[in-house]
């Protein structure tokens, strides 16, 4: 086929019209990709392999999504339960690095969207597939994380983003797919609001969350009980974590996924984990995100004081550093980049003493954290009460150690004031 009517290739990894045959397409059964799974058969004249992943997306009927991607065309569906490689390999590197991007995103999308890519490429060279095809827009993050994520590790494969070159707005999709008998019906193609969600968060765009003057509505939280509206007695939990690892709930041990859900719920009945932020994209945009994150919004922070109970004090300095720059890597869609296996390194020693259990009281919005205990503390009541006096702490050193320790701002202050 002529190649014409394509934009033009910038990237290495783009795909020639010409030589696409078979396409393994990120199918998630909504509106996007339904109509790329009809447009990449009728303008590449090619075979269409679906690939969906479930990373904890609460409501998702995978047997209608499959029924759907059969019933327009393609040759081959999967469906892939991936929470488990999700939690243990994406989800835990995170909590060990108290992971954040710009002060408030807990990666969520960031942490899934490598692992997509991941499998995406495993789908597409078992099924014979030369090229995949995303949904991503060109304005947003995800396009980089995925297609960094291909040229990285499947260099052969090519890459198509209909989302990218097409045309379409919401109105011509849904008249396209109108006219290609393409079921169109509720949810989330009908939706004011631009959904991503898994295991560990949701994020809604559009609308007037576009609008900066406009403050939160409440249709936007359909995972979180906004907080005016959370019980009026708070609940008392208990997380316990081993080398860094969340394993039981108020003395329950739990596998990893349902401990994240379990306590994603408590969070969410609560009004825990909403967040109103202002990101800076890695393509060059400020937006704006309405996130809900309750697991991550009780996890992390009860990760970090259990932390900080066991570093020393030069440890609790540094590694907030390393951890910025982990969560940098991740947000700018760099999974591969041999500078996070680094961190990772220390990352891990750190959490080696990570062992203990913290108490969070939840009400109306807020985790506070009320308790706390670990076999490896640096803490002992004896050395910091006033009413004990001597052992390791010998309170007669203190004056020589303060005039050591002044010695050079006194220096300092007397040269620049005489």
């Amino acid at each position: 086929m002529s190649d014409s009517s394509f934009p033009p290739r910038t990237a290495s990894y783009e795909a020639d019209p010409e030589q696409v045959g078979r396409v393994l397409l990120l199918y998630s059964g909504g509106l996007d990709t339904s109509v790329m799974l009809r447009w990449i058969q009728e303008r590449y004249e090619a075979d269409v392999v679906t690939l969906t992943v479930n990373l904890g997306q609460p409501g998702e009927d995978y047997a209608v999504i499959e029924g759907k991607a059969r019933q327009i065309g393609a040759v081959e569906c999967h469906i892939v339960d991936a929470r488990e490689e999700f939690a243990a390999e994406y989800l835990v590197p995170a909590i060990k690095a108290n992971a954040l991007y710009g002060g408030g995103y807990p990666l969520f999308t960031a942490l899934g969207r490598p692992l997509i890519a991941k499998l995406a490429v495993e789908y597409a060279r078992r099924c014979g597939c030369d090229t995949i095809a995303h949904g991503c827009t060109g304005k947003g993050n995800d396009q980089v994380r995925i297609e960094a994520t291909i040229a990285t590790l499947a260099p052969e494969l090519k890459v198509i983003a209909p989302v990218r070159s097409w045309a379409m707005g919401r109105d011509e999709e849904v008249a396209y797919a109108r006219e290609h008998g393409i079921p169109v019906k509720g949810g989330s193609e009908s939706a004011p609001y631009s959904i991503d969600d898994n295991l560990w968060g949701r994020s809604s765009e559009g609308r007037w969350i576009e609008d900066l003057d406009e403050a939160p509505q409440e249709d936007v939280f359909q995972l979180v009980t906004p907080p005016r509206k959370a019980p009026d007695e708070p609940a008392q939990i208990e997380l316990s974590f081993e080398r860094g690892l969340p394993v039981a709930l108020d003395g329950t041990r739990l596998g990893l996924v349902e401990l994240i859900e379990r306590v994603g719920e408590l969070g969410a009945r609560h009004g825990v984990g909403i967040i109103d932020h202002i990101e800076d994209r890695i393509v060059g945009l400020k937006v704006r995100d309405i996130y809900e994150a309750p697991a991550a919004a009780i996890i992390l922070p009860a990760h970090h004081e259990l932390e900080q109970l066991v570093c020393t004090i030069h440890q609790n300095q540094f590694k907030p550093d390393v951890d910025r720059q982990w969560g940098y890597l991740v947000y700018a869609g760099l999974w591969w980049e041999p500078l996070r296996t680094d961190l990772d390194a220390y990352i891990d020693a750190v959490n080696a003493q990570v062992t203990g259990t913290i108490g969070l009281e939840l009400y109306k919005g807020t985790a506070r954290v009320t308790t706390r205990s670990s076999p490896n503390a640096l803490y002992d009541r004896s050395l910091a009460s006033f009413a004990h006096s001597g052992g390791l702490f010998a309170q007669t050193a203190a004056p020589g150690f303060i005039e050591l320790w002044s010695l050079q701002s006194r220096m300092a202050w007397q040269l620049r004031n005489r």
